[in-house]
């Protein structure tokens, strides 16, 4: 192994010896720890320390660093102090994430580091939006994320890499290739000869080095960094490297050759850089020796004190009041007598364009929501008036732009990402339920992105440009859920979403766009979330609704008896205005929950599961729930009418009113 010294005085060297000694010390430490069956699970990252240390320490304090499991070295150079590093691992209070996640599945935001979670591949695109962030505020800064060589063959590294090649963010990806995914050697994972080459494929620049040796990881990372300040674009680097234990140490090593654990052993990155400053009388042995003690001490003080705290006490309130970032809302009230009739659509483009005038650093994302204004339009002229930063064009990589989305969020910024069919979100919905849901209850990033949910049936679109998906996202701890009827409620709405620093998946039915109108509040004002409204007043039979089931059951009572019918508007599903639901029900004594959902776990069988239990005394028949078909959504017009729940509506009503 050779090391080229580079300019780097004997202080900087010996630095790097101590940055590079103590997560080497620790993890001995930790593996001691685990055999006393004082830990319960480690991922060791012995034999590729280089990697991380180098990063880390190449880069400046400021920069983002989003690590894995395998990245003690990041966290350590960066200056996390042991004992709060060994409390997260330990669950305790003391840890980032209050006993809330495990391991190295946690960030910091003192640190500037981000945590990933055990997906692997998400992580990357949360890099792009943190570069992105960097480009627009032109702050010439790099991001550095991590991933396996495993972590490669997943599709979210394919659509990281490729946003970010077409945008020209300042990302360097950084592949750890130890020649295993967790026990699948490397030539079951891929057929190209290095990881490097695929960045051909997405007009990158690529570099391959030695990940064992310090110098080469720490000169090679500073160069590219800063020629990626000046010149805003991605690098792969791929990092030759070798992990001398198990995935994690209950997995063991069994799959693994012996000769390869005697060659790598020979390159072990702490050994060679040793005996290099030995060599070249950087130092002498016993100064490297005191190195060892201090971090020694460190090392037992900080496992003494985490030993000697307490265990989490859980106190439930705490739980539940931190999975939201606070918001406190403070209504913006429409100027008296200033309004318009608009359309459903138009009513949302105000609102978008509202929220562009009102949050500088506000930024849209989606496919084709540029130049052509989006498929329905709600984007139409916003290039030309907020210009080609603020609203982007993306490649189909729904998983990609939401992580993007997040990044933004990390470093400050707001966005909207359109989904261009609600159904199209499951191509991204890993991201959307475990990172944009709970990165805020893990360690207190808050997550502030509006998602466009074009939604429903009724238009002839077959089965995957037609479906209501809402219950996956109500279902989902972390996601707030709007689903408005009217356009003053589609617009007032949409801004308070966009003040809201929480993720809020926004449904506009798309049946509603151009088929619904009415009088719209002209200029900026805000709609409290939770706060259901009565679109109808009366006393036998009460209909909770949303979305397009509002216009069905107004329609629907036409046919009956006026002051028969109490309608509900709930407006958002999450938060749900429990009040107004029990209060109508008290009114009635007859319950209704209409939703176009498909039947069987719809969001509306929540609903009627909470009339059972906070209502039942009041009832005077069963509550019943009508939905739609348990099938998939058919495209004929006849199939889809039948499919849909309006057909049976006034039946079920009657029904309810005859019990």
């Amino acid at each position: 192994m050779k090391f080229e010294r580079g300019g780097l005085s004997k202080a900087e060297l010996l630095d790097l010896y101590k940055a590079l000694v103590r997560p080497r010390m620790i993890e001995e430490k930790m593996l001691v720890l685990l055999r006393q069956g004082r830990i319960s699970k480690w991922f060791s990252g012995i034999g590729q320390e280089a990697i991380s240390v180098g990063a880390a320490m190449a880069l400046e304090q400021d920069t983002y660093l989003l690590p894995m499991h395998r990245n003690l070295g990041m966290f350590t150079s960066r200056g996390v102090p042991f004992d709060r590093l060994f409390s997260q691992w330990q669950g305790k209070l003391n840890g980032f994430s209050k006993g809330r996640e495990r391991s190295f599945h946690f960030g910091t935001k003192d640190y500037r580091m981000v945590g990933m979670i055990s997906h692997l591949g998400p992580q990357l695109a949360i890099a792009d939006g943190i570069a992105l962030a960097h480009k627009l505020k032109n702050e010439k800064k790099v991001c550095f994320v991590i991933t396996g060589d495993g972590g490669t063959s997943e599709g979210d590294f394919h659509e990281a890499l490729n946003v970010a090649s077409v945008w020209d963010l300042p990302v360097i990806f950084c592949i750890e290739s130890n020649g295993y995914g967790l026990s699948t050697p490397s030539n079951e994972q891929y057929r190209c000869e290095k990881l490097a080459d695929r960045a051909l494929g997405y007009g990158m620049e690529s570099r391959i080095i030695d990940g064992n040796n310090l110098l080469e990881v720490y000169h090679t990372i500073s160069e590219l960094a800063a020629s990626l300040k000046e010149k805003p674009r991605p690098v792969l680097l791929e990092c030759i490297t070798f992990r001398m234990r198990g995935h994690e140490e209950a997995s063991g090593t069994k799959y693994v050759p012996q000769e390869l654990f005697e060659a790598w052993k020979k390159k072990d990155p702490v050994d060679n850089y040793r005996n290099w400053l030995l060599q070249e009388k950087v130092a002498d042995a016993s100064a490297l020796e005191a190195i060892h003690q201090d971090i020694k001490q460190e090392i037992n003080a900080g496992v003494k004190k985490v030993f000697d705290e307490p265990e989490v006490t859980a106190n439930t309130q705490n739980e539940l009041s931190e999975v939201f970032a606070p918001f406190q809302f403070r209504p913006t009230h429409p100027q008296p007598g200033r309004s318009k009739e608009l359309r459903f659509v138009d009513a949302i483009k105000e609102g978008l364009e509202e929220a562009l005038k009102a949050h500088p650093d506000l930024v849209f994302m989606g496919q084709d929501i540029a130049t052509y204004g989006g498929v329905f339009k709600a984007t139409e002229g916003f290039l030309e008036k907020f210009g080609e930063a603020r609203i982007r064009n993306t490649p189909l990589c729904e998983s990609a732009i939401f992580g993007t989305a997040l990044g933004l969020s990390i470093h400050g910024m707001k966005s909207m990402v359109e989904m261009q069919f609600a159904d199209f979100v499951s191509s991204g919905f890993n991201q959307v339920v475990n990172n944009l849901a709970k990165i805020h209850y893990r360690w207190g990033q808050n997550a502030d992105v509006v998602v466009r949910m074009p939604t429903g049936a009724g238009v002839g679109a077959g089965p995957f440009h037609s479906q209501s998906n809402e219950s996956w996202f109500c279902h989902t701890p972390g996601l707030k859920v709007f689903y408005p009827a009217f356009p003053e409620d589609a617009k007032g709405l949409l801004l308070t979403a966009f003040e809201d620093p929480n993720p809020v998946m926004f449904f506009e039915h798309k049946a509603l766009y151009r088929s619904v109108s009415s009088e719209v509040p002209e200029g900026y004002y805000t709609i409290e979330p939770g706060k259901a409204i009565s679109r109808l007043h009366g006393d036998k039979l009460a209909i909770i609704t949303y979305g397009m089931g509002v216009h069905w059951a107004l329609d629907a009572a036409k046919e009956f008896p006026d002051n028969s019918l109490e309608i509900i508007d709930l407006r958002t599903l999450i938060p749900l205005d429990e009040a107004a639901i029990l209060e109508a029900v008290k009114k009635c004594n007859r319950a209704l929950v209409l939703y176009e959902d498909t039947l069987t776990g719809g969001f509306g069988a929540e609903i009627a599961a909470l009339i059972s239990e906070k209502a039942f005394a009041w009832l005077d028949a069963p509550v019943k729930r009508l939905a739609s078909l348990d099938t998939p959504v058919p495209f004929a017009g006849e199939l889809e009418q039948n499919f849909l729940p309006k057909v049976r509506l006034k039946q079920s009503i009657q029904d309810l009113l005859d019990f």
